[in-house]
Order: structure tokens, then sequence, then C-alpha cells
């Protein structure tokens, strides 16, 4: 089932890319950074095999593909924006929302950075940091640059891998379920030892 679905959003991904060239890179990475399912592991790699072919140019695909990831971004700082003024007369006096947004008011930003070099995480950070309202041209700043890395990693493979560029795919693959699980086991540490502190 899961198989199926990545290889028609594959299928999606190329035929985008394939019809609409560096418009379809840029609509493509602003997706997956507005949190739609997206996997940026098929978009560059693929589009460094076009690099290679000579449809696309190395650095502009890269520069479009990060002014795609930093509009997505955008995207859903402002969605979060909103939802944090609908939500503010239950979360202004929380405990546990004052505690978040002390430490994204303290690392935030530098957290912008960071997290768009980890796959998974990169994709859902936009959302809290508009929730809790980080300063929004450092925000962009630092998305540009992560997302700027990031876009480069996924691309030069495919440049140098040529027709055989859907290899990578499965290896980044790895590096999402591995992620995943770390993040849920530390999610259920942190709650068991919210509980423990608590009871």
């Amino acid at each position: 089932m899961i198989e199926h679905i990545l290889e028609t959003l594959s299928v999606f991904i190329l035929n985008v890319i394939e019809s609409s060239g560096y418009w379809g890179v840029f609509f493509l990475m602003a997706m997956e950074s507005a949190n739609m399912p997206i996997p940026s592991e098929v978009v560059m790699p693929f589009s460094g095999f076009l690099v290679s072919t000579g449809v696309f140019d190395f650095w502009p695909v890269i520069l479009i593909a990060t002014l795609g990831q930093l509009s997505g971004s955008l995207f859903s700082y402002y969605i979060a924006t909103h939802f944090e003024k609908w939500t503010r007369k239950w979360t202004s006096h929380n405990p546990y929302y004052q505690k978040s947004k002390s430490w994204f008011d303290q690392y935030g930003v530098a957290t912008a950075f960071w997290s768009r070099l980890m796959p998974v995480i990169r994709t859902f950070i936009s959302f809290p940091a508009g929730l809790f309202r980080v300063n929004i041209w450092k925000f962009s700043i630092y998305t540009f640059l992560g997302a700027f890395i990031w876009t480069t990693i996924l691309t030069y493979p495919g440049v140098y891998l040529g027709e055989n560029w859907q290899t990578l795919e499965p290896i980044f693959r790895k590096f999402d379920v591995l992620i995943a699980i770390l993040i849920i086991v530390g999610g259920i540490y942190a709650f068991k030892m919210h509980f423990k502190k608590t009871s």
C-alpha cells in the first residue's frame, strides 16, 4: 500500500518537472515545505539527473528549489500566526505553552536552520515558528540557508549518478524512518518523565 502511494507520488513528481521545468521544481518544493506529502528525495535527485543531461543548470535549479522551500515555509508560518490568534485566549495562561514559547524565543531561529537538514522535522518546523512568532526576517534567512544546503545535498548525487538517480531514494527513506522512530521514542520518554514529576 505504502509502496504504491510512493510510486504514484514519484510518477506525479516526474510528470510535473518534465512538463513545467524550473517552475515545476519550485512548485513541488514549495508544496513539500507547506507540509504536503511531496518527497524532496525524489524531486531534487531527479532534478540533478536533468542537470547531467543539460536540461537544467546546477546552480539555478538549486536556487529555485530553495526559494520554493522558503515560500512553502512562509505559507505555513503565516497559517500558524492566524492559528495563534484564534487560540490565544486558551494558550495565553497555559504554562506549557509559555515554556515552549520561551524556548522558541531563545532557540527558535537556530532551530529553523538545523531542522532544514533533518528529514521529517524539516517540513514541520515552520508551524511552531509561526505559532510562537519567531522573528520572520531571521526565520527566513535561516530557512533559506538550511534549505540551500539541503537541496544541494540532494541534487549533487543525482548529477553524479545520472540515470541511476533513483538508487538514492531508498537510502534517504531509511533516514526518514530512523528519525521518525527517534522522535516517537523521545516523545514517549518526555511524556513519562512529565508524569513522574507530577505524580
